[in-house]
């Protein structure tokens, strides 16, 4: 893992490259406005020319991929399903519900948040620690949003002519750079990026911005969100830097997204707008149980359609977006720190802080910092409170294990993964207790349990978990593919093609076993060939530190799947 200070530099890098191609940071204070009466660009075949949607989810994946070789993202299992129900939740009601969007946390402590190529939307940690209700957690994200369905991305690649090449290998190489572990590699690249981004910056207009405010404030209303929640968010970052007397840091928020009273009274005078439209429309469902099937089409099983539309609230629940608002500053930190932190907060004699989610976050603290017997009475009087919770019992489960009671950990996981069967979470937690300390069968049993879960993510350490069992179970063949995967998800390319090529020389190898090994290796090589072709030095790309560093100015010649050049690099 590379340095904090190095981190941050990369992260900056990286934010520095997505001003030309990332929508949520485009505009610095200090930067001038093109005129309001500016015509945008037509966005017909020219524009679709330029990058292809694939192109551009290609390289989303990719900088989502380097990013975590740097420890840079929170990889959570029900952070990532929290992060993005909410984020899908908002895209099913926006402009452009069937394109491709994926949501992610980034790890650093900077109120920002960023849109990068592919419907990729990275919101920062410290972010989402300063919010105070889900609704100003949405309208950021929904902003973001907007400023991928209205295409702000195409607009800006249009306004260049075609004449320089996009920076996806500029962050790609600083990132990787930093990867190795040598400051100096690292700082080539970022020097050399950051020139060549800085010359052909493209800066977008008030239009822009407010577009995407227009656009996510809809969409948040739509979501059954606040929609004054934005204009109220951003006001309340505003207030906090015009109350400063000197010392307090701008919000990388407001950097970016520079806010002035013009723009929050229109934020604030179109959601009145909405709130008023939304008064007009019939309450109450809509579904009239008589006429239901020929309303809609028929679902197997329900006889009553309003029943799909109750919600049981009987049950008492605690705040999901607290429990994870305070998951999420527990996993982003040192955890000894966070002991500290939470411990403080509790000990207030005003008894203010005496919540759920700082319990929670207390015991959560705890037990990532191997303290899971100090977890178990933090946790078991709100489980009394709230029973069902998955959430606190996942917890309860993870503190046990962690603490030495196994049996009694492992008979929680079982009931948790019985009720829910393929909740990512669960099967991560309860397949780690079955493979540590446990027998061969239990991992061939944690093995079969996951396997099913690996269709469809990119998290890495459900892949690594998957490895750890099939190799205890003895199938070491799926465990070398799934270590391969892990590599690869996790930004380390060339390991990944290496543990394939190796695998795929076993005399034992069946019909199937070999195809998805091939059909592996056949998937990343245009990336590796890309990287060796740019000279990118990482390490795990021993050829790349024996050759120049690749000079990332603009005449550059660039080609290839995930190169993502105007016209191929030549001006």
């Amino acid at each position: 893992m590379a340095p904090r200070h190095l981190r941050k530099r990369l992260l900056t890098a990286l934010a520095l490259a997505s001003l030309s191609f990332a929508a949520g940071a485009q505009v610095t204070q200090g930067t001038q406005d093109k005129p309001d009466d500016i015509q945008l660009p037509d966005l017909g075949s020219s524009a679709d020319a330029l990058v292809s949607p694939q192109e551009m989810q290609d390289y989303g994946a990719e900088m989502l991929q380097q990013m975590r070789a740097l420890d840079m993202v929170v990889d959570d299992p029900l952070l990532d399903d929290y992060i993005n129900n909410l984020g899908f939740r908002l895209v099913s009601n926006s402009a452009k519900p069937k394109d491709h969007f994926a949501f992610f946390i980034a790890k650093d402590p900077e109120i920002n948040a960023f849109s990068a190529p592919g419907g990729y939307v990275g919101i920062n940690s410290g972010l989402i620690t300063i919010t105070r209700s889900e609704d100003e957690l949405a309208a950021v994200m929904a902003h973001e949003i907007g400023h991928t369905t209205q295409d702000h991305l195409l607009r800006a690649y249009e306004s260049a002519k075609k004449d320089t090449p996009l920076m996806a290998l500029v962050a790609l190489g600083a990132i990787a750079a930093g990867g190795a572990g040598g400051g100096e590699a690292a700082a080539a690249a970022l020097l050399g990026g950051q020139g060549a981004i800085m010359q052909k910056e493209i800066n977008f207009t008030r239009r822009d911005e407010a577009e995407a405010d227009r656009t996510g404030i809809m969409t948040l209303s739509k979501a059954g969100f606040d929609p004054n929640a934005m204009a109220e968010f951003f006001q309340r970052m505003e207030d906090v830097m015009s109350a400063d007397s000197g010392g307090i840091e701008v919000p990388s928020l407001l950097q970016d997204h520079p806010v002035t009273a013009q723009r929050i009274a229109d934020a604030k005078a179109r959601a009145a707008a909405l709130i008023v439209e939304e008064k007009s429309k019939p309450s109450g469902t809509l579904l009239d149980k008589a006429n239901w099937d020929k309303q809609t089409a028929p679902i197997a099983y329900v006889k009553d359609p309003t029943t799909l539309t109750n919600v049981d609230t009987s049950v008492p629940s605690p705040s999901n977006y607290l429990l994870m608002r305070e998951r999420v500053r527990v996993l982003s930190n040192d955890p000894f720190r966070m002991d500290t932190y939470y411990n403080e907060l509790l000990s207030r004699k005003d008894g203010r802080y005496n919540t759920t989610e700082n319990h929670y976050g207390y015991a959560l603290a705890l037990t990532r910092s191997g303290q899971g017997a100090k977890a178990i009475p933090q946790l078991q009087p709100l489980l009394d409170k709230y029973p069902s919770n998955l959430v606190l019992r996942l917890a309860m489960a993870d503190a046990k294990f962690q603490a030495g009671e196994r049996a009694a950990a492992l008979d929680l996981y079982a009931t948790l993964n019985t009720q829910s069967p393929r909740n990512k979470a669960i099967g991560v937690a309860y397949a780690h207790a079955l493979t540590v300390g446990g027998t061969t069968a239990q991992a061939a049993q944690a093995a079969q349990m996951l396997r099913p879960m690996l269709e469809n993510t990119d998290e890495p350490d459900l892949f690594t978990e998957y490895a750890h069992a099939s190799e205890k179970a003895g199938d070491s063949v799926r465990a070398g593919e799934a270590y391969a995967q892990a590599s690869y998800l996790s930004g380390r390319p060339f390991d990944a093609m290496e543990q394939l090529k190796t695998l795929l020389k076993r005399k034992d190898l069946d019909y199937y076993a070999r195809a998805r090994i091939q059909a592996h290796i056949a998937e990343i090589t245009p990336l590796v060939m890309e990287l060796h072709k740019r000279r990118v030095s990482t390490d795990d790309n021993p050829d790349g530190n024996n050759q120049p560093q690749q000079q990332l100015g603009t005449n550059g010649a660039c080609s290839g799947r995930l190169c993502f050049s105007l016209g191929n690099g030549i001006p």
